[in-house]
């Protein structure tokens, strides 16, 4: 049932909660890891900390960056505990297993956990969907990263043991990481030429566009639409 679902591990440094993660998700039932230029993999004691989970990374996904491993996704959800200059969409765990049983978790979904140390950059996070966090106390948030996985999976096989789903507008043909990341690059070009973004001095603003945006979870018709408008207006400009 979570055959569209990938872990996204960004920069692991310790490959002991590499084989600790990929243990939490064969627990659930989840099989598809993908690392995002881990520090030290394979090694030894990923597999001995897999605890006979081997087999999840022996056919792990190493990617150079984020990017890459979020290729072809249409649901992408962030975890993270640190607060952030910029509000994002926000929910818990939970809400995030609901949101996902909801569409039979049919759409291709992305959970991306950052690096122990630091987390998730904005840059990676604006590539992001939703924001997701686990409820803590405020004043110790710090989870063990195998911890979080394991949280985030429970999740999800209860999400899907209940059968519980939300009322929510049915979404086909989301658009893919690909799409809308060639759509803010048209755009961003398209305030460039506009001189409306100062490419110098570009602050937050792409940022906040991506926040917009993300939130719509657009489809591949509404991408189309928008670069139409962004073509047109290019065709304008002196």
């Amino acid at each position: 049932m979570f055959n569209r679902i990938r872990i996204v591990l960004v920069n692991p440094s310790h490959p002991g909660n590499i084989g600790a993660a990929a243990r939490a998700m064969k627990n659930m039932g989840l099989n598809r890891l993908y690392l995002v230029a881990p520090e030290k993999f394979p090694h030894p004691e990923a597999i001995f900390r897999s605890a006979g989970a081997d087999d999840i990374l022996a056919q792990a996904v190493v990617t150079a960056d984020l990017s890459q491993a979020l290729s072809g996704c249409e649901y992408i959800y962030a975890a993270s505990a640190r607060a952030r200059r910029l509000d994002w969409p926000v929910c818990d765990v939970r809400q995030c297993a609901m949101q996902l049983a909801e569409n039979q978790f049919q759409h291709e979904t992305a959970l991306v956990f950052g690096r122990e140390s630091s987390g998730l950059t904005n840059e990676e996070l604006a590539l992001c969907h939703v924001h997701v966090s686990i409820p803590s106390e405020k004043e110790f948030k710090s989870l063990n990263l195998a911890a979080a996985v394991q949280i985030f999976t429970y999740e999800l096989r209860m999400a899907w043991l209940s059968n519980q789903t939300l009322v929510k507008e049915e979404r086909n043909n989301l658009a893919t990481h690909e799409q809308l990341t060639r759509f803010y690059n048209h755009l961003e070009s398209t305030l460039i030429n506009l001189e409306y973004l100062n490419p110098s001095r570009p602050k937050l603003l792409m940022l906040r566009l991506h926040r917009l945006f993300n939130r719509a979870f657009l489809d591949s018709s509404e991408i189309n639409i928008l670069r139409g408008i962004l073509t047109a207006i290019n065709k304008k400009i002196p």
